[in-house]
């Protein structure tokens, strides 16, 4: 096991360390460079020289590299331009707000599609299944702003049994305070994956249902239920916990969408108003942030799959 984490920690730490260099090439992509992108069109030949020999711009691509991922190991990510605000502060002020909201949009999924996935398994073939399969088709095959928007239609205007505009508390309790608030961005946020969930699972139960050890358990005679419980679905949910891990990432983006929508104070509304109004150092240490999770969500996915499945370590 101590060999399986010091391998997986090794392809992170070499995962996070590209993940750095993608976004210090990003930064000298920017229109016009960093000085020009950030001081506008306008600036002039003396003010992008000067910002630049400020920032170490003016210094060899391999000295600014070195000098930025000194930056980065001390948590220092830029300051933003249009809010007078060091990134990192930003991002420790909403990155929790979207964590709560990814969290709850993905335990949301699968406490519900785990039993869709099993109840379209056990039903194949007939009415049931067919009824989800459809409905898990068309939540996933929906683009997330819409499912917002018909969310928002339906209880926030015409029922309006749930507020329209997320909670803007400053904090995570205050948010929670505003419980209802939450119900239409988690479940906008969860929808999608909600399907992707139980069909995956229908999947992985019909061929745990296939296995010989089944066969074996109901000659034994053990019922249906019991089989289901004690032994496919506890070997069918070994996948999902993989991926848990490889869609936490997923949400972390996908919350730009939702955040957006919803007026959510976080993360992904952060992002949308500095690509509004050029704010590049917090479109990328949004990025990076991104990049990160990730990273640690595979590494995350990996660490379960072989907690569950010994025979992943013994492999690997």
């Amino acid at each position: 096991m101590i060999r399986f984490l010091v391998k997986r920690l090794t392809q992170a730490m070499v995962v996070l360390l590209l993940v750095s260099v993608l976004v210090f090439v990003l930064l000298h992509l920017l229109p016009g460079g960093p000085a020009r992108a950030i001081l506008g069109v306008q600036a002039t030949p003396d003010a992008v020289a000067h910002f630049n020999h400020q920032q170490g711009y003016d210094r060899s691509l391999p000295e600014q590299y070195l000098s930025y991922l000194g930056r980065l190991l001390t948590g220092d990510l830029g300051e933003s331009y249009k809010l007078n605000q060091s990134v990192a502060s930003l991002l420790a002020e909403r990155l929790p707000k979207t964590a709560l909201l990814a969290g709850l949009a993905l335990a949301l999924a699968a406490v519900v599609a785990v039993p869709l996935g099993v109840l379209q398994a056990v039903r194949r073939g007939r009415a049931a299944d067919y009824l989800l399969t459809a409905v898990a088709f068309l939540a996933y095959a929906t683009p997330v702003f819409f499912l917002g928007l018909v969310l928002i239609l339906v209880f926030g205007q015409q029922l309006q049994l749930l507020p329209a505009e997320a909670p803007q508390a400053d904090t995570v309790g205050g948010l929670l305070a505003q419980a209802p608030a939450l119900v239409l961005p988690v479940v906008t946020a969860a929808l999608g994956i909600v399907a992707a969930f139980s069909r995956y699972l229908r999947s992985a139960v019909l061929d745990n249902l296939a296995e010989d050890y089944v066969r074996t358990a109901r000659a034994k005679g053990q019922s249906n239920a019991r089989i289901m419980a004690r032994h496919v679905l506890r070997n069918a949910l070994i996948p999902l916990a993989t991926l848990l891990g490889l869609y936490l990432p997923t949400l972390f983006s996908g919350t730009l969408v939702v955040e957006s929508m919803f007026n959510y104070p976080g993360m992904g509304l952060l992002f949308w108003n500095a690509a509004q109004s050029s704010d590049f150092p917090v479109l990328l240490g949004v990025t990076l942030v991104v990049g990160v999770a990730t990273v640690l969500g595979s590494l995350l996915a990996d660490l379960a799959y072989a907690l569950l499945d010994p025979r992943i370590r013994s492999v690997t």
